[in-house]
């Protein structure tokens, strides 16, 4: 197996920038890679696996039907709240944009995550200062202001700070949860602790009657709505081929989004660290939701049952690989994530954009195309961020290279193997807690100790009775045994 600094020493100059790199990797993709239709011709079981995986990874009805009843009012209240609160102004008119793979219909398995940004508009113009290739930023106030942003920034009067947005977070939703009931009385909300690298307030809906474990986590994540596109992202995505110059044009026109999240210093001065702590990190979870619900090269794609394709299950099959890969290989795929995953698939949805190249009976190759396009990434060692190509999530300062070197490893084992780990979990119980009688609410001491068998069904009358004549039985035999002793 080749090293990965062996590869790119072969593949491209060595100051080769990520997004120039990848254009030839991407002209590569675009044929078809050898092996994989080889590779599933010539195993029936292979086929019959993937299939089998797609279908299971699908969501139980009853299952999505209470997570959103939940979420739902949890989410409407949150906001009712935020906009009668007069604690802070800078909320009052915030909206929610649902993002993340329960709405773009590709969460797998359980409804059990959900993301939400809640947009803040707000009218002050910012100067957007880039603090790497464009995926972080330090954002300032163009001039000093009196309106009610001005509370979030630092000493400086013009550096807005995302620690104190985030920590406002934070203590709004705490004093909502206050006063606020779940809809299941059986549930309640608890928030988690705050992690130093994350953009989001994190919950876990509960069961109250007993500490038996999270039953869904919601990320609620303030973001920042901002008009004009960074200069590293003006160009826009990559998706001409894909989805036309038109679509490309409109993405364009849409606000981008900064979520408060912090960049991890390393070897950095004082002046980066302190910028670190402040940064804001760019997003685009709301187009990325566009291109997950209208993915086809023609218009009609997935309208009805004669244009389907199977895109969005190849998405799940990967996302499903990479759990069980990091089930499997926990410390050693510390790194990866799913995100690397749906990187990989919109590189390839740009490359093999032909809406005939993904219909459902293809399934099986198209999969392994997939898993192919991120074997590849991880052997070059470079993935650009979709929006962000100068921007590589392959790098060495965030996945190490012997771990993209395992990641190859482990992938090229998979395909030999017949993916074994494409094999989903045993099935989750139901996500909705089972019905609780009153009797076990009000005592569930007594329900925990009792026997089983009839001893449930007996009222204290007859158990009284019976123990009676158990004793008068047991005495008379006692009395027996002891005469014929004589």
């Amino acid at each position: 197996m080749p090293k990965n600094g062996d590869a790119d020493e072969k593949k491209s100059p060595p100051d080769a920038p990520p997004a120039r790199r990848m254009q030839r990797a991407q002209q590569e993709q675009s044929e078809e890679p050898v092996g994989a239709e080889q590779l599933v011709r010539g195993s029936p079981e292979l086929t019959h696996r993937i299939k089998l995986a797609a279908s299971e990874l699908k969501i139980r009805q009853t299952d999505r039907c209470w997570a959103a009843e939940v979420v739902n009012d949890f989410q409407e209240n949150l906001l009712k709240f935020l906009r009668s609160s007069t604690d802070q102004p800078v909320f009052q008119s915030a909206e929610f944009l649902n993002t993340g793979s329960y709405f773009e219909k590709v969460k797998i398995n359980s409804p059990d995550e959900f993301d939400m940004m809640l947009k803040l508009h707000v009218t002050t113009r910012f100067n957007l200062t880039p603090l790497d290739d464009g995926l972080f930023y330090r954002i300032d106030l163009l001039r000093s202001t009196q309106r009610p942003i001005q509370a979030f920034v630092l000493e400086n009067e013009r550096t807005l700070s995302s620690s104190k947005v985030l920590g406002e977070m934070f203590r709004l939703i705490r004093k909502f949860l206050k006063t606020y009931k779940v809809p299941d009385a059986r549930c309640h909300w608890e928030v988690n602790r705050k992690s130093p690298y994350s953009p989001a307030v994190t919950l876990s809906l509960c069961r109250t009657e007993n500490d038996s474990g999270e039953l869904i986590s919601v990320d609620v994540v303030p973001a920042l709505e901002v008009q004009s596109w960074p200069n590293a992202v003006r160009s826009g995505p990559n998706v001409e081929n894909w989805l036309g110059k038109k679509v490309r044009q409109e993405i364009r026109s849409f606000p981008c989004y900064f979520v408060p999240k912090r960049r991890k210093a390393r070897n950095l001065s004082e002046e980066g660290k302190s910028n670190a702590k402040e940064s804001w990190r760019i997003s685009f979870s709301h187009i990325e939701k566009k291109f997950m619900t209208s993915h086809g090269n023609k218009k009609t794609c997935c309208e009805n049952k004669s244009t389907k394709c199977c895109r969005k299950q190849c998405l799940m099959l990967l996302k499903s690989l990479i759990e069980g890969l990091k089930r499997r290989f926990p410390k050693e795929l510390e790194s990866l994530c799913s995100y690397h995953g749906k990187t990989a698939f919109f590189h390839t949805l740009a490359s093999r954009y032909d809406d005939s190249q993904w219909a459902c009976q293809n399934l099986p190759v198209c999969f392994i195309h997939l898993v192919d396009a991120l074997e590849d990434h991880a052997r070059q060692g470079v993935l650009p961020h979709f929006f962000v190509p100068e921007c590589n999530l392959f790098s060495p300062a965030v996945f190490p290279r012997k771990a993209l070197a395992f990641l190859v490893g482990a992938l090229e084992e998979q395909k030999k193997d017949g993916l074994p780990l494409l094999k989903p979990p045993a099935p989750a119980p139901p996500l909705q807690p089972e019905a609780v009688s009153a009797e076990a609410v009000v005592e569930p001491a007594t329900a925990k100790s009792s026997p089983p068998g009839w001893f449930h069904s007996a009222d204290s009358a007859s158990i009284v009775k019976m123990i009676s004549v158990l004793v008068g039985v047991l005495s008379v035999f006692f009395m027996f045994c002891v005469i014929r002793g004589r």
